[in-house]
């Protein structure tokens, strides 16, 4: 029972809930034979959510107004000019991957300093260089889908050991994040500036620092999701990234992280990122219309957050 009691403690312990809530009777509709086809496919798109998720958690733990909008653009540009610098060629894989990560980095530089120079509120400011972003990408693709190089469109879609590869590449991108939040002095800087910016200002936590480091650190997390979802998907696309603009929102708050700031959690956005995907997977399966589909997701998103706000932080 004191398991329970201390599972119960923790927000983040709700969206798993209601991930395999979902997954049983998805599958009990199916009878079972679509259980591992859903779970491998959960993994395979929950994993694009995780990485921006991440990004998105570090920056909502800024505390309250920090919220970067850019995520989309910043996707759809890093995996246009990577993808086409790499020119279906495996051998430029490398400096693909380089020029994504700088497309990352060059963007965080910018939403910062719009942020910090200029005095515009993040929302704002991040609102509106994605409008700069996505011209960029629209001018540099011009319309054109542009192809993967084959060694990442492989890697992007196998499976090791029955899991899939991106998975796999999620975890690893968890567990530097948990590692830096949790272990490293980073993290504590992080939750100090959400909890009292002012107070962290006095203590010696180089303020400014910190929250530049955590808008580059989301604009290269969402720099390399565009870059493997444009190779997951067989190439890039001008709209790609629309659906995380919310999604890497979504699964931050219904994972358990402070919108009010100071406390993130890491566990929460892979438990809200299958949740998510398992909710459109079961109402697709019960045929349910694209406004039922809106309407019963929205509900269901709402009971897991109030399930998650009754339990204690931890």
């Amino acid at each position: 029972m004191s398991v329970v009691r201390a599972l119960y403690a923790k927000p983040w312990i709700w969206s798993f809930v209601a991930a395999i809530g979902v997954w049983l009777v998805t599958i009990a509709f199916t009878g079972g034979s679509s259980a591992g086809g859903l779970a491998q496919a959960a993994l395979t798109f929950a994993a694009f959510s995780i990485i921006v998720g991440i990004g998105q958690m570090f920056v909502i733990t800024l505390g309250p107004g920090n919220v970067d909008l850019s995520i989309p653009a910043t996707m759809t540009l890093a995996g246009t000019v990577a993808l086409k610098i790499m020119d279906t060629n495996d051998s430029l894989i490398l400096v693909g991957i380089l020029v994504a990560l700088a497309i990352g980095l060059a963007i965080g530089v910018i939403n910062y300093g719009l942020i910090k120079l200029l005095r515009i509120p993040p929302i704002i400011a991040t609102l509106s260089s994605s409008f700069i972003i996505q011209s960029a990408a629209i001018s540099y693709n011009r319309g054109i889908r542009i192809k993967p190089p084959a060694a990442l469109a492989e890697f992007t879609t196998a499976t090791t050991l029955g899991i899939p590869n991106l998975a796999y590449f999620a975890l690893l991108v968890s567990a530097v994040a948990w590692v830096a939040l949790e272990k490293g002095i980073y993290g504590r800087w992080v939750s100090a500036v959400g909890q009292n910016m002012r107070a962290a200002r006095m203590a010696g936590v180089p303020v400014d620092g910190v929250r530049a480091g955590t808008y580059l650190v989301c604009a290269v997390l969402a720099s390399l999701a565009g870059l493997l979802l444009s190779c997951f998907s067989g190439g890039a696309a001008l709209n790609m990234g629309a659906e995380y603009l919310l999604t890497s929102i979504a699964v931050v708050v219904i994972g358990g992280t402070a919108v009010a700031g100071g406390f993130a959690n890491i566990p929460g956005i892979w438990g809200a990122s299958l949740f998510l995907f398992l909710v459109v997977s079961m109402l697709n399966t019960y045929g349910a219309s694209a406004g039922i589909r809106l309407l019963l997701t929205g509900v269901i998103i709402i009971a897991v957050i109030i399930a998650a706000s009754r339990s204690p932080r931890a």
